[in-house]
């Protein structure tokens, strides 16, 4: 219940014009999960008083969806292990462990969760050739683009103005989606205390890449 007790002032008061975007909360990104944050279940008790208070009128949910062989994985990769990193497309790629493949259990959304109050499932890195972090764009593709997922404008439609985000990893889809929120023109804040990271080593560089964006970090 922490984070939502952090949280309750600052979220006192949300009007129409704001989403919750939750981001990854999937069992393989929990504790025994083939991808694993840091105390990725931590966060659960505090986003499920969030959800049940119906504070947000429009609530989204994001949730990775990737094939069998996809390019993202180590595995496909001959001599690489998981969190090695290729140039794929002139960037770089980290590899991952399998992880979030359609269909299996670890790619479910969270069961210990109430995702009534979701308006909108946003999947992503279903293309085999292409990763997919942020809630916005795809990553960059052969084509030298990044394809949106249409999330910006369907928010958009709603008068939405700004976003507030949680979720999974905090240094990995949470901040790129916080990134692409920036860069599409939305309010943006970041609730830390409902987020987990890959490994709390990143969290110092990305308190310093929130605070260059202009995202206000809530709870931190």
């Amino acid at each position: 219940m922490c984070g939502a007790l952090v949280l309750q002032d600052a979220l006192e008061i949300i009007d129409t014009r704001c989403a919750l975007l939750v981001v990854d909360v999937q069992g393989d990104f929990m504790p025994g999960g083939a991808l694993a944050c840091a105390d990725g279940d931590a966060i659960l008790p505090g986003l499920s008083q969030l959800l049940c208070e119906r504070r947000f009128a429009h609530v989204v949910a994001t949730q990775d969806w990737h094939p069998a062989r996809h390019v993202s994985f180590a595995s496909e990769h001959a001599g690489y292990q998981p969190f090695d990193t290729l140039d794929l497309y002139g960037e770089p790629q980290t590899l991952w462990p399998d992880h979030c493949v359609q269909n299996t259990p670890g790619a479910r959304l969270h069961p210990d969760l109430d995702w009534a109050p979701v308006d909108l499932i946003v999947r992503k890195g279903c293309d085999p050739r292409i990763d997919s972090y942020s809630a916005f764009r795809n990553n960059l593709g052969p084509d030298g683009t990044r394809p949106t997922t249409g999330l910006a404008g369907w928010l958009r439609e709603r008068g939405v103005d700004s976003v507030y985000l949680c979720g999974l990893a905090r240094d990995v889809c949470v901040l790129w989606s916080a990134e692409d929120a920036v860069a599409a023109g939305f309010k943006t804040r970041f609730l830390w205390p409902l987020t987990r990271p890959v490994t709390h080593d990143t969290d110092a560089a990305t308190r310093q890449r929130l605070t260059r964006l202009g995202v206000e970090t809530i709870g931190a």
